[in-house]
């Protein structure tokens, strides 16, 4: 699941944590990479959600307003700055012996902005990197309206993952546009998405959550051939 919780602010504008933990129980994912998280009356809201959900809580040492939550153990966790405020978190998890890469994302509507942070995003630090070799899921709120800056660099790159027919997830009370959506690159497909447009998703946060099935596929390719001539066995002197 991608979730932007908007420090639980709900379209109403009441911070209301429980909303949000609802939302996301509803669901039940084993993997919820969250934006937008923020202090709430006071208290760091991340410890209270992982508690009440059984999950764990990830998050990079330096803090920052993303986050996972996850059933399964996640590794080299970082945040990586993408500049005028975006921000992206890598984590790795391995599913059935099989290491799959998720940076989630949270980038600036404003669109000189955001072309300057989706060129990070694409650049040497993060999916430029040549270390990461395994199939790669990028998930996130993208702050986009329309096709605007940024979107020809993703959709040349990376492949769009499947999405439900009504795509839209902001604003929750009447959701037009689809920002919360995932990217995918390599071995990794996605058999099902979903979008919470229940009466309690639209309360809980501007943002509807974004649900997906994930499958890390076998990476080993091979080279199918029509005919290998065999070679003629002769003796050799000695």
């Amino acid at each position: 699941m991608t979730y932007n919780i908007q420090q639980c602010r709900g379209s109403d504008g009441q911070i209301l944590p429980d909303r949000i933990l609802n939302v996301i129980a509803d669901a039940a994912p084993d993997i919820v990479a969250l934006q937008d998280l923020g202090i709430v009356h006071h208290a760091d809201i991340l410890p209270y959600l992982a508690e009440r959900l059984g999950l764990e809580a990830y998050r990079d040492v330096t803090g920052g307003s993303l986050a996972y939550l996850s059933f399964f153990p996640l590794r080299a966790v970082q945040r990586h700055d993408l500049g005028y405020g975006g921000q992206c978190l890598r984590a790795d998890v391995d599913l059935g012996g099989k290491r799959l890469h998720l940076l989630n994302v949270c980038l600036d509507s404003f669109p000189r902005f955001r072309s300057h942070q989706v060129a990070n995003l694409l650049g040497p630090e993060l999916l430029g990197n040549p270390s990461l070799v395994c199939p790669t899921l990028i998930l996130g709120d993208f702050a986009d309206y329309f096709w605007g800056a940024g979107n020809l660099e993703l959709a040349s790159i990376l492949g769009r993952t499947r999405r439900p027919l009504w795509r839209g997830t902001y604003p929750a009370r009447c959701p037009l546009f689809g920002r919360d959506r995932a990217y995918l690159r390599g071995a990794v497909r996605v058999l099902d998405a979903s979008i919470n447009h229940s009466f309690l998703a639209r309360q809980a946060s501007s943002h509807l959550p974004l649900t997906l099935t994930v499958q890390v596929t076998d990476t080993r390719r091979s080279v199918r051939t029509t005919q290998l001539a065999r070679p003629r066995m002769e003796a050799a002197p000695g």
